[in-house]
């Protein structure tokens, strides 16, 4: 595996293992902490060559919507992940928790 990906995925491992319970992420918040903007569609592999388990179920789409085709045995073990974390859903988008302090400093940095 190149340095590149080396570096993007263990980058993006830590900012997945880091969403608080109850949060959602999408792919492109997750590629842009990371510091790579334009590759929210290498997010999912990186997350499938984890070395450890990830709260994968915490990375949704940019609109809110599950990745999954709705229905699936993955849509349904997600859907059932979040609500146990208490994830709240309004048709298919994910409405999260409260937002948290945590999830905020992630996104968007530390308030100056």
């Amino acid at each position: 595996m190149s340095k590149f990906h080396d570096k993007f995925d263990s980058l993006v491992w830590e900012i997945v293992a880091g969403i608080p319970p109850g949060q959602v992420m999408a792919y492109g918040e997750v590629a842009r902490v990371a510091g790579f903007p334009r590759y929210s569609r290498m997010v999912s592999g990186a997350m499938g060559r984890a070395p450890e388990p990830l709260p994968w179920f915490r990375v949704v789409r940019s609109n809110r919507t599950l990745a999954f085709e709705p229905g699936s045995k993955s849509y349904r073990e997600q859907v059932q992940l979040l609500k146990q974390e208490g994830v709240r859903f309004e048709g298919p988008r994910v409405i999260a928790v409260n937002p948290t302090e945590t999830l905020d400093k992630m996104l968007w940095g530390p308030e100056v």
